[in-house]
């Protein structure tokens, strides 16, 4: 017999609810949830092919080990546990807890997982844990602790006349700027009202299609473009003098370091009208309500962290906040209500933190260890080097910039673990691969999609939603298979370690909060239901109630509202940081005639089906093709003989990759637009039709990257293009 059960896919941060039709434990078939409120029913074709990701003949059912031919046998894993412990206690005696490091992809930011592999990396002693934060959008972190933030959150997009959307595409990508929450209504709403949206974007996306004013810029010129925005908006007096003189300092100086970006430099430079910069400038600016927000396509490009920084000045100036007695979009369901008030909080430190790095001068940061150092982590010899590494939720040789020297890496390291369901091409270098439990046969909440919220930036709910669901499939009969916190609580049950795991919001600014913390029973294993009301305690709805809503549940409360200023406040905004003033000097002063002797800016972007390097071995998603295409201009693609189809070689100063060439008339002529995480192990994907090119092996991790965040030049790449 059928039966129809309720839960929501955990593919990407949106957590879309679904009815899962299961026979005998097994899913049949996904839709979406018209229960659910606030989704009505949405879902994307990644979440409709849940089925066939649990089912799939590709899914690896017992944990794997390297033997010495290089082939891989299967073992228990309870066996599999011992072996990984033994072998990284060893490292530990012999190097230190130094030489063992952690790396938690998107899928590891689920709760319980990320909490339990923190407290096991912490209780090893080591401080060796990367994340994709310093890799994906690492400036919205940064950003805020420069600039400083408004404690009374900001304006969201339902309600907003405005919105400036920079190098983001939230119709594909579900997050920058309208709530991931069924964003394509969203917009849709937004137009019908008239909301006049500004979209920077060398291409004509989903999104940039339904803007009022489309700014097509050069790659790599989201600096530039802001900044005559800010010129624009500080000449013709468009701001609100009042909130800035009572909020803000630095506007002076600020004044002074954007006066060079006329808007006849930025035409020059960015290739953007005059006239439309202005008239973007002056649509924004004069707007009742309204915000701003960047993607991956800004901040994966040269300066990112100064594009964030930008837009947050942008905000100040025109106080896109949320002032005294306004409710609070999002007071919290499963995190703690924060404290909203209607006044600054004063700038910090967004780097320099312990634990420091052997390489580049970096060292911890807002957005965690730079990932995109990591691999000379591990190459570099002498004390400190990292000997051993897990890799759970994340696939790096497909994602981490710079392939060429992750693949040297990673089978440089004496132990390599990763935690995957699918034989990856980082588990194709690993010595283990333990298959978790997916998540249809593990219970979710919507922890980690609330945490986002906290980091004070256009991501997250932005409406007091909460969600549980129980397991809804059974794994396969005859597998064995742990869930990812399990994989971590078993090393340190054997390795004799306690294990304290960080209660409340994932993430909180310095300040806020003092964390609360849980030791979990190392004797008598809890469940998972059990971990996740302690990560919730403190909570504003407890996971008790929320579970009593099967479909989700909004749990508004009008009286929730931004309070006063405090009387003695004197924080304010900083709209002139140092570091940011020097970066933006520093553009200035670039000469505008540089021949670099690449013909064209490669760009990422996201595509609908896959999500990472996930979904590429999904039949029902690549039934309309498997590879990377390479987007090119028409125009671009008849002055260099070539047709959609053909097979190019795309080179960088670094490396080259294979392409197939297809024609985009969306793309602003002189730009390549390709995905990333598509490819294979360098050597091991000549076959491009099938697997795609690898963009990440077009990066420089070692000469080409951002001081304070570590990030390599991921997009607005100079390359070649020729017929292969």
């Amino acid at each position: 017999m059928i039966e129809t059960r309720t839960a929501f896919c955990r593919l990407c941060t949106a957590y879309c609810p679904i009815l899962v039709e299961v026979e005998q434990g097994r899913a049949l078939r996904v839709i979406g949830d018209r229960e659910s409120p606030e989704y009505l029913g949405y879902t994307c074709a990644k979440g409709r092919a849940l089925p066939e990701y649990h089912n799939s003949d590709e899914r690896l059912l017992h944990p794997l080990k390297r033997v010495a031919d290089g082939r891989y046998q299967s073992l228990a894993s309870e066996r599999a546990l011992d072996e990984i412990a033994e072998r990284l206690q060893r490292i530990l005696d012999r190097d230190g807890p130094r030489a063992v490091a952690l790396y938690t992809g998107i899928f590891a930011a689920q709760a319980p997982t990320f909490a339990v592999a923190s407290a096991w990396l912490q209780a090893v002693g080591s401080g060796m844990h990367f994340t994709t934060g310093s890799i994906d959008q690492p400036g919205k972190l940064l950003a805020p602790a420069l600039h400083g933030r408004w404690r009374g959150g900001e304006q969201v997009f339902d309600d907003s006349d405005t919105w400036l959307f920079v190098g983001t595409n939230p119709t594909v990508s579900k997050l920058g700027g309208i709530s991931f929450v069924n964003p394509d209504h969203r917009l849709h709403k937004a137009v019908q009202r008239g909301a006049r949206l500004v979209v920077v974007d060398p291409r004509r996306t989903e999104l940039a299609a339904k803007a009022d004013i489309h700014l097509q810029p050069r790659p790599g010129e989201d600096p530039t473009l802001l900044a005559g925005m800010i010129r624009v908006i500080l000449s013709q007096e468009l701001y609100d003098a009042e909130f800035v003189a009572e909020n803000a300092r630095g506007l002076e100086t600020l004044r002074e370091r954007v006066e060079p970006f006329t808007p006849e430099y930025v035409e020059r430079r960015a290739d953007v009208p005059a006239q439309q910069l202005i008239e973007a400038a002056r649509v924004w600016a004069r707007a009742r309500r309204g915000g701003a927000s960047a993607g991956t396509g800004s901040n994966m490009a040269p300066r990112g962290t100064l594009t964030e920084y930008l837009l947050l000045c942008l905000m100040t100036l025109c106080g896109r906040w949320l002032r005294e007695g306004e409710q609070v979009p999002n007071p919290g369901v499963l995190v703690p209500t924060p404290l909203s008030k209607a006044q600054p909080a004063a700038p910090f430190p967004a780097w320099g933190f312990e634990p420091k790095l052997r390489v580049r001068g970096l060292g911890n940061a807002m957005c965690g260890l730079q990932t995109g150092a990591l691999a000379d982590e591990i190459l570099m010899q002498g004390e400190g080097q990292i000997k051993a590494l897990i890799c759970i939720g994340g696939n790096p040789m497909m994602a981490w910039p710079d392939q060429l020297l992750t693949a040297e890496a990673l089978q440089a390291l004496e132990l390599c673990v990763t935690v995957d369901p699918r034989m990856t091409a980082t588990a194709r270098l690993s010595d283990y691969v333990i298959p978790p439990k997916l998540m249809l046969e593990t219970p979710g909440i919507s922890f980690a999609a609330e945490s986002l919220g906290t980091m004070g930036v256009a991501w997250g709910y932005t409406m007091p939603y909460g969600r549980y669901a129980p397991p809804a499939v059974d794994p396969p009969e005859t597998a064995d298979l742990i869930e990812n916190w399990e994989f971590f609580y078993g090393l340190a049950q054997r390795m004799g370690l306690p294990l304290r795991m960080r209660c409340g919001a994932t993430f909180s600014w310095p300040g806020d909060s003092v964390p609360a913390f849980y030791d979990l029973d190392m004797q008598h294993k809890p469940t998972t239901w059990e971990l996740m009301e302690k990560l919730t305690q403190g909570s504003r709805i407890s996971l008790a109630e929320v579970e009593t809503h099967p479909h989700g549940g909004l749990f508004e409360d009008p009286s929730i509202v931004v309070l006063p200023r405090d009387p003695d406040c004197e924080d304010r905004l900083e709209l002139a940081n140092e570091f940011m003033m020097a970066a933006l000097e520093e553009v200035s002063r670039e000469s505008l005639e540089c021949d670099s002797g690449f013909s064209h800016l490669l760009v990422s972007r996201r595509i609908p089906n896959v999500f990472n390097s996930v979904g590429r071995d999904v039949s029902q998603l690549t039934r309309h093709g498997a590879h990377n295409p390479a987007f090119i201009n028409p125009d671009d693609l008849d002055a260099l003989g070539l047709a959609s189809g053909d097979i190019i070689e795309i080179r960088s100063a670094r490396a080259s990759i294979l392409g197939v060439a297809e024609a985009a008339p969306d793309v602003r002529p002189g730009v390549i637009s390709m995905a990333h995480a598509f490819g294979d192990i360098p050597g091991q994907d000549d076959d491009v039709r099938a697997l795609g090119g690898n963009t990440g092996r077009l990066c420089d991790a070692r000469n080409d990257t951002e001081p304070y965040t570590g990030i390599p030049r991921m997009s607005a790449i100079p390359v070649n293009i020729d017929r292969h």
